[in-house]
């Protein structure tokens, strides 16, 4: 099993100069990968011959045969793994199971996040071992914050440089056996936005995505945009000034200010239920689409329905929980979980409630038993009659 921690790291001054030469090979590399691409692309239309079809392995050789004389004082994992991101970018692109996946651009040196990646990374006397480049001078190992949680042999490691520093994400291929649980205790999760309704042994929970503390902070970075725009509006030719950087480095700490507090809130709150219930159900919701309502894309954005599905699949595999994924057309909003009765036409609860019998967005009331309860409620119910169904079925 892949298991990732991701560990702030503190290089000293020679190391730094290493990682920066590192960060803007990675972003060359890539850029003239994704020019041969293109050109083997072209050529393969014009001369209406597939085989000509750019590969991963064509990419890469002809990368590797046409190497300037500096380029052999950097790393070549760090030339074979971006050709190989961006084999994968490629391979997205033309997948319809991802529509909405941009087709890989150019790398620029003022937007391009700074990152490469190596699989040949090690833990020496507690310390982060990159591989060295034949022909570097003075290299060391790098101090970090904590040792990785897990044991077991690392397969990959992505550098990345963030608003206050260094980190490294280590993939570790952790030696850990997992079995199913006996399905016992059951809950599901009816996701909304700035807050996940689920049901406890005791009764209902709610638990908050945005809690009161981030919406100072989105004024705050709110004021650092309007700041930078101005300032960008006012000087167009000669804006990069102390001050413009100072607040933009003020800026990208607001975002991952933002980041680690929800970040920390789903993690929590994913490990809890994986950890405490044997069966849990969540609706596989469209974002997309969803956020194609600009009345609520920002805040459908900032509650993070994808990051919490992508967290609750792959901890309920370390934790031996299962987890069912209800069908994006289950209307766990408009059934009853009393009778079963599913409301349909004028009947159907919209976002604002309902018109026609005056009823709020947070009641449900059933017009065929005459239940009354939370429409939140009711979701979780029919979450959970629908995990069991499947595990059952």
């Amino acid at each position: 099993m892949i298991k990732t921690h991701k560990i702030k790291l503190y290089p000293n001054a020679t190391m730094r100069k290493e990682l920066e030469k590192l960060f803007d090979y990675r972003r060359f590399v890539w850029n003239q990968a994704l020019e041969i691409w293109n050109d083997m692309y072209d050529a393969s239309l014009v001369m209406m011959d597939k085989a000509l079809r750019p590969n991963e392995r064509k990419v890469r050789d002809e990368l590797v045969e046409n190497k300037a004389d500096w380029q052999f004082e950097r790393s070549a994992r760090v030339l074979q793994l971006a050709v190989n991101d961006l084999s994968k970018a490629w391979t997205n692109y033309f997948n319809p199971q991802m529509p909405n996946h941009a087709k890989p651009n150019w790398k620029s040196k003022k937007r391009s996040r700074k990152t490469f990646k190596t699989d040949r990374a090690k833990i020496v006397n507690g310390k982060l071992c990159l591989d060295k480049p034949r022909g570097a001078g003075a290299w060391y190992d790098i101090k970090m914050a904590e040792q990785p949680r897990w044991n077991g042999v690392i397969k990959q490691a992505c550098i990345v440089q963030d608003a206050d520093g260094y980190y490294a994400s280590l993939a570790i291929e952790a030696a850990v056996l997992i079995e199913k649980r006996p399905i016992q205790r059951v809950t599901a999760v009816d996701v909304n936005v700035g807050k996940f309704d689920y049901k406890t042994p005791s009764g209902y929970a709610v638990q908050p995505t945005l809690p009161s503390s981030l919406f100072s902070l989105y004024a705050r970075m709110t004021h650092y945009q309007k700041q930078l725009a101005r300032k960008r509006t006012t000087n167009p030719k000669h804006f990069n000034s102390a001050t413009y950087r100072s607040t933009r480095t003020k800026l990208k700490q607001g975002y991952q200010r933002v980041e680690r507090i929800q970040m920390d809130l789903l993690n929590k709150f994913t490990t809890k239920l994986t950890k405490t219930y044997d069966l849990i159900g969540i609706e596989d919701l469209d974002n997309q689409h969803m956020r194609m309502n600009h009345h609520l894309a920002k805040n459908l954005h900032r509650s993070m329905f994808g990051k919490f599905k992508i967290m609750m699949q792959y901890k309920a595999d370390w934790n031996g929980s299962t987890l069912i994924l209800a069908d994006p057309m289950f209307p766990s909003t408009q059934r009853c979980s009393q009778c079963g009765y599913t409301k349909t036409g004028e009947e159907k609860i919209a976002l604002h409630g309902n018109a026609k019998h005056r009823t709020g967005h947070d009641d449900y009331i059933c017009y065929h038993c005459g239940a009354k309860m939370r429409r939140d409620e009711n979701a979780v119910d029919n979450l959970i009659d629908y995990a069991k169904s499947k595990v059952q079925g």
